[in-house]
Order: C-alpha cells, then sequence, then structure tokens
C-alpha cells in the first residue's frame, strides 16, 4: 500500500487560501499547490450523443423527477467542480479531501476519475452537447481519497482502507442520501466493511462497482465493497448489452448499465471515452437520484429493490452471476406507479327532475308499436281465412255443391305376388 503524499504546511495554506479567495469562480476547483503531481491533461470536448445516454434515454423520465434535493456523494479522486457541465452554483459542494492531510476540499481534480464519476450522474445538459448526467439536478458531494491509487479502470488495491472508511462516514454524516464507490478489491476490509453499515443505517444507498478482475467466465471473484449487505454492485455491458470483458461475475451483481466506451467528463472542460465497472455504477446512481426525488417517503432499501424489479431483461436472464437483474431502466425506474396528477374530486350526485315530454313520446312510441304489431296480426289472419275460403268455395262449385264421399279403405292391403321364377342373367333355354 503506497504512503500517501503530505504537502508542506506552506502549500495547505496557499491552497485553503486560493479556495477561500475564489468562491464560484474559476480558481475554486483548481487544484492546490502542490496536490498534483502528475495530473491528466486536458481534454477535448465531445459534441456527438453518447450511446449510453441513447439506450438508458433517461430525459423520458425528467418531466416526473430530475433528482433535485438528493444529494449524491462521490467518494472518488474528487471533482473537478469548474467543468463546464458542473459549475452551475450549489451543483458541486465543497467537500472534503481526506487523501491530503489539511483542510482541503474534495472539489478538484487531478486524474478525472472522479469529475467522470460525477459527469455521468448530474452534468447538466449545454447546447450543443450530446453528453449530459442522468440526474442534472442532483448535488454532487466530492469526497476525495485518492490520486493515482486508481487505474483507468477504477483498481483500488492500494487505496488506504482507513481514508476510503473516513470518506463513507463522512459522506454519511453529511446527509448524502446516495453514496457512490467507483472503486473494488478482493479483500474484505473491516473498517471499509464498517462504515457501510454505518451509512446504510443512515439510510444512505450505496452504490459500488462490481469490478475489472474478470478473467474468465465460470470463476466468481471476491469484490469489495459490492458484496457488502446493503450495497447495489453494479457490472458493465458493452453497446451490444453484452458483459463487458473484465467486469466481474458473482452473486454480488445486482445490475448491469453502459460501462464500456462510454462517455465521461475530464477535468479542464473536455469528455473522454473510458471502460470499466466504474463508470456503469454512476448511471446506477443517478437513477437512485432520480427515485428518491421522485419518491422521498421510500427507504433506501426500497430504492434499491425498485432499481432491480424495474430494470429491463439482459442476456444473462433473470438473476445471473453476469447482469443481475438486467440494465438499469431510470424512466420505469422513476414512473412505474407514479400518477402524478391527483385524481378530480366527483361533483355531487344531483337527481335530475323526469322530463315528462321525454317520458309521454317514450310512451307514445311504445303504443304505437303495439298497435301496428296488432293490425298487422289481424290483417295476416284475415288473408289467411279468405284463401281458405277461396280455396273451398272453388272445391264446391266444381261438385256442384254436392256432398262427396272419400274412397273406402279396403280392409286388407292387395298383396302382389312376384312371379314364380326370377332369373339375375336371362332365361335358361328349353331342351
Amino acid at each position: 500500500m503506497r504512503p500517501r503524499q503530505v504537502p508542506t504546511a506552506a502549500a495547505v495554506l496557499a491552497a485553503t487560501v486560493l479556495h477561500v479567495i475564489g468562491g464560484a469562480s474559476g480558481a475554486a476547483a483548481a487544484p492546490p499547490a502542490g496536490a498534483c503531481h502528475n495530473p491528466d491533461p486536458g481534454r477535448n470536448q465531445v459534441r456527438a450523443q453518447p450511446w449510453a445516454q441513447q439506450i438508458l434515454d433517461p430525459q423520458r423520465a425528467w418531466p416526473h423527477s430530475r433528482g433535485a434535493g438528493v444529494l449524491v456523494a462521490v467518494v472518488d479522486s474528487g471533482v473537478d467542480a469548474d467543468h463546464p457541465q458542473l459549475r452551475r452554483p450549489g451543483k458541486v459542494h465543497r467537500g472534503r479531501d481526506f487523501y491530503l492531510a489539511g483542510a482541503l476540499p474534495g472539489a478538484f481534480d487531478c486524474v478525472s476519475h472522479g469529475t467522470g464519476v460525477a459527469g455521468i450522474i448530474a452534468a447538466d445538459p449545454v447546447p450543443g452537447i450530446g453528453f449530459h448526467g442522468v440526474a442534472p439536478d442532483a448535488q454532487i458531494l466530492p469526497v476525495r481519497i485518492n490520486d493515482r491509487d486508481v487505474g483507468g479502470q477504477g483498481e483500488s488495491l492500494r487505496i488506504d482502507p482507513q481514508v476510503v472508511a473516513n470518506g463513507i462516514r463522512y459522506a454519511a454524516d453529511r446527509g448524502a442520501k446516495v453514496i457512490n464507490l467507483s472503486l473494488a478489491g478482493l479483500d474484505d476490509f473491516p473498517t471499509i466493511r464498517a462504515a457501510v453499515a454505518y451509512a446504510v443505517a443512515t439510510d444512505a444507498l450505496v452504490v459500488a462497482a462490481a469490478g475489472n478482475a474478470q478473467r474468465d467466465t465460470t470463476t466468481e471473484l471476491p469484490a469489495y465493497p459490492a458484496a457488502y449487505e446493503g450495497v447495489l454492485g453494479v457490472g458493465a455491458v458493452d453497446i451490444d448489452g453484452a458483459r463487458m470483458a473484465g467486469s466481474q461475475i458473482g452473486r454480488h451483481v445486482d445490475l448491469v448499465a453502459p460501462g464500456a466506451k462510454v462517455l465521461a467528463t475530464t477535468r479542464v472542460a473536455g469528455h473522454t471515452y473510458v471502460d470499466g465497472t466504474s463508470y456503469a455504477a454512476p448511471f446506477v446512481a443517478g437513477t437512485a437520484a432520480l427515485v428518491r426525488a421522485a419518491w422521498p417517503e421510500l427507504t433506501a432499501g426500497e430504492v434499491a429493490r425498485r432499481l432491480v424489479a424495474t430494470a429491463s431483461p439482459a442476456r444473462g436472464g433473470r438473476d445471473s452471476r453476469s447482469y443481475g437483474a438486467g440494465v438499469v431502466d431510470p424512466y420505469r425506474a422513476v414512473t412505474d406507479g407514479l400518477d402524478p396528477d391527483r385524481p378530480a374530486a366527483l361533483p355531487a350526485y344531483v337527481p335530475q327532475p323526469p322530463d315528462q315530454a321525454q317520458l309521454d313520446r317514450a310512451a307514445w312510441e311504445h303504443d304505437t308499436a303495439d298497435t301496428a304489431k296488432l293490425l298487422a296480426t289481424v290483417v295476416s289472419g284475415g288473408i289467411v281465412l279468405a284463401g281458405l275460403v277461396v280455396a273451398i268455395a272453388s272445391r264446391g262449385r266444381r261438385r256442384r255443391w254436392r256432398a262427396g264421399w272419400a274412397a273406402t279403405v279396403p280392409t286388407e292391403p292387395t298383396v302382389v305376388e312376384p312371379p314364380e321364377q326370377i332369373f339375375l342373367i336371362s332365361e335358361p333355354k328349353r331342351e
């Protein structure tokens, strides 16, 4: 485990003064002097809409929730609060740096990892840029716990467990309703386990990356803190919906989200394409912020169950070791069972007086119909009777009206005898 770098007292004092003077200006998120020894370079802006935003389409949920009022803690490498999509006043809090000694803020980033995570959660949509966060009205609490101890895919084996635990407890104490942990390791550290349990007890929903150490499709590797009780573990899928190579499998995978070649914000105002379950986790954390804003009465555990229950089907089927319950679905997570409009009150029932004219007309129509049926029956009977009279009169004239007798019925039926011989073919010759 690498020892933490401790800046000089002068550097810490200068950094603190810089932050206080900077206020909400661009200098506020500039790294303190001496804090970044090998900072990532700035990146260009990417204007195209990323595939993850197209597939998840969180804008569909925005008419019902944009995450307003929900504080999401990003326990990571810090957050560049000067990024154009994160600089809206009140979006990124000052936070705290637990990695360097001193009273430093967490609102700066040397390596862009935490800035990318924060952007996926809550980046504002801006004209001309396709990228945006899942919950743009959510607030970010940056908790800086590392620098270069997190690799490009979120490897965190060298992070000081006590620093991580301190960051988690701080986030819970500051009222974070969602805590994003885009880090994973193979070791179960009691201090981190206790900090996670502390956060869960404060009703914070803890979302953690499932890890990127998978080398085959059969071996289940441990992944902490994703495997801790009360934590929502997130695996990564690619643009085709297949498990990203390296995304760990096992019972700790509750959901999956885009994590292969996804676009994320970087320090110094840019964007870049990244891989890893570290970047899948914030898609779920952002969705959790949407749900907590739309359904404030739900507990963290109920929010987690809602996210799992509304997930879209994935390749592995329901509850698979690779895909969990499926792909997170922001729209369904927010809207299933939601009726944003209160039902209108029914007017009091006032009986209307009967329309006598209408009743009279209905009675007249009914009587007229009965009369017509009776007349039709009488006319039909008269026609039949007239036909019988005509038939009888015609027969009587032919007989000159004399009485006639019916033919006598024989007492015994006449029997017709067959010939004595019947030859079927021909009569035989006689000699």
